[in-house]
């Protein structure tokens, strides 16, 4: 039987093991900068009626998954945080 694929959670911990809390204080509150959240919003139209172009779809996917690995981070941030400050 071949070695199991790591989940998620297997890649993401050790990043976080990393973090310090400024790191993390800092990936909370990160966002797009104002300019590209309306280019991905203007794409995810276009994806929502089905009219992206071949390129735009690939640019679109870019953005997704990266959006959801910061959004994984920032869960390890918060987690981190929230241990910090006895939240958890």
């Amino acid at each position: 039987m071949p070695p199991m694929a790591p989940t998620i959670d297997q890649l993401i911990e050790p990043v976080g093991q990393c973090l310090t809390v400024e790191v993390a204080e800092r990936l909370v509150s990160l966002r797009a900068n104002p300019e590209l959240q309306i280019e991905v919003d203007r794409l995810a139209d276009k994806a929502n009626l089905g009219t992206l172009t071949e390129d735009e779809r690939t640019q679109y996917e870019q953005y997704v998954s990266f959006a959801q690995f910061v959004t994984l981070l920032q869960i390890e941030a918060r987690d981190l945080l929230d241990r910090r400050s006895g939240a958890a």
